[in-house]
């Protein structure tokens, strides 16, 4: 709420979210690890993911500096809290 209402944030964009780095891989571990799943994780070739030509980043680093600078946002719930929430929900839904 704070930043739609905050005048210098008008035409701006803001990474949202929490200040770790984890992988992918480590992700799913750790989706396996709180859904209790013995489902196998795979990997599939960037080419097989992807039509010709896309480009994604190969790498994400959160970076929250400018949504802190404007409105003091500091994250508040841990990502593996969040992945137990989120299964927690659809498991009561």
């Amino acid at each position: 709420m704070k930043l739609a209402q905050e005048p210098k944030a008008i035409g701006q964009v803001f990474n949202i979210g929490n200040t770790g780095e984890v992988s992918m891989t480590e992700l799913a571990h750790k989706v396996k690890a709180a859904t209790g799943s013995n489902s196998p994780i795979t990997y599939t070739p960037y080419d097989e993911a992807y039509e010709a030509g896309f480009e994604d980043m190969p790498r994400r680093v959160p970076d929250i500096a400018k949504l802190r600078a404007l409105i003091g946002y500091e994250p508040q719930v841990a990502l593996d809290d969040i992945i137990r929430r989120v299964v927690d929900h659809f498991r009561t839904s």
